[in-house]
């Protein structure tokens, strides 16, 4: 049941990330999430930006938490990793935090919230897009197909050509024998016309 669970659990996620890129985050890391608003029948992009606090990583219920400011109060938001509704996360500057979860910053403000930049160099993405990588490999494909599409045609073409010159010389075997015979036939007469000379000079006058 447990591998079961896994598996349906992997092609889920599998789904939900082959539209959209996660790049990879922690706690601390200043992220921006745009969210797709559903009002009604009309749909509006809304951007949430702030600092990574917390993150929870448990399959498909994996989830993280962003804590923002607002007009001096703090706003914080937990986010499904996974859901349909996040358009795009990007990440916005690296923090180097010595915890996983940062919930002291409830109680900071002003300088003391700060957080230390980090050099962690480029990351490689959590989940990357994968639908792009299927339509290269069709491209691939379908190209493949009409490469050996057109060395077929070539090839059959070609067989053609030589069946078609075979044809011909056969065809015309038939048509030069004949004119053979009428060598032949033309070769005898002369033959024949050069003993009757004889014969003629043999005779007496």
């Amino acid at each position: 049941m447990v591998n079961d669970l896994e598996k349906f659990e992997k092609s889920q996620i599998e789904k939900l990330t082959s539209k959209k890129r996660i790049p990879a985050f922690r706690s601390g890391d200043a992220i921006k999430v745009t969210l797709k608003i559903i009002e009604g029948e009309r749909s509006r992009l809304q951007a949430f930006e702030g600092v990574c606090i917390a993150r929870k990583n448990n399959g498909l219920n994996s989830n993280f938490t962003v804590r923002k400011l607002s007009h001096g109060e703090g706003v914080e938001r937990v986010f499904p990793l996974f859901s349909p509704l996040i358009e795009k996360i990007e990440n916005v500057r690296k923090g180097e935090v010595r915890r996983s979860k940062i919930y002291y910053l409830r109680g900071r403000k002003g300088k003391r919230a700060r957080i230390v930049d980090s050099n962690r160099g480029e990351e490689a993405d959590q989940y990357s897009i994968t639908e792009n990588q299927e339509t290269t490999n069709e491209k691939t494909n379908e190209e493949a197909k009409k490469t050996l599409d057109v060395k077929t045609t070539n090839v059959e073409k070609t067989v053609n050509k030589e069946e078609s010159l075979v044809k011909e010389e056969s065809s015309q075997k038939p048509v030069k024998e004949p004119v053979a015979e009428e060598n032949i036939s033309i070769e005898e007469k002369s033959e024949s016309t050069a003993s009757e000379a004889d014969k003629t000079k043999d005779e007496p006058k």
